[in-house]
């Protein structure tokens, strides 16, 4: 892709303010200067798009805000752990008892009778009221609550569940995860 001449000075003539903004933005000179390679890059990508005769600089000053912008809710949602502390405390849960629990779910679940599988799915699955179900099955809000009843009595028997700390890892599991995986 070749570039013409005053495009390119037009480019290069922008890059001081370019990173200037950029610092102001971050305030960190390697992050600038970061920003504005990526701008560059950006630009160079699109430079199809650019309008020949409107404002370079502001076009590229828009795609770094952008940039900036997008870059930072990303790293909002991510957590900094520099010296490894966050990491050592994050702990999980084998995935193999999680996956036969869920399949004695299903197999539990396809064992309700169908009313009482569908009450219990649109009330407890799907987040729908008691009255918005009572209206898509077609009878009493009353009905509906004493089929979902019904259907969480009679699935914790099926399961042989007793009480709601059988939910999740088993004993041996709480305790490693308790010392930290040791």
């Amino acid at each position: 892709m070749a570039i013409d001449t005053p495009v390119r000075e037009s480019i290069l003539a922008a890059i001081p303010s370019l990173r200037a903004f950029a610092i102001s933005l971050c305030g960190n000179v390697d992050r600038a200067d970061d920003l504005v390679q990526e701008t560059m890059l950006r630009a160079l990508a699109n430079i199809d798009s650019f309008q020949p005769g409107t404002n370079m600089p502001a076009w590229l000053f828009t795609i770094l805000r952008n940039h900036f912008r997008s870059e930072y809710r990303k790293r909002r949602r991510e957590v900094e752990d520099v010296d490894g502390r966050y990491t050592e405390g994050l702990k999980s849960q084998p995935e193999q008892q999680g996956h036969i629990d869920l399949r004695e779910f299903r197999e539990g679940l396809m064992q309700l009778p169908e009313d009482q599988r569908e009450a219990l799915i649109l009330v407890g699955a799907s987040g729908f009221s008691y009255e918005e179900t009572a209206h898509i099955c077609g009878c009493a809000v009353g009905t509906i609550k004493s089929r979902v009843n019904r259907a969480r009595t009679r699935l914790a028997t099926i399961l042989a569940i007793d009480n709601i700390g059988e939910f999740g890892p088993d004993n041996e599991t709480r305790a490693v995860l308790a010392r930290g995986g040791e």
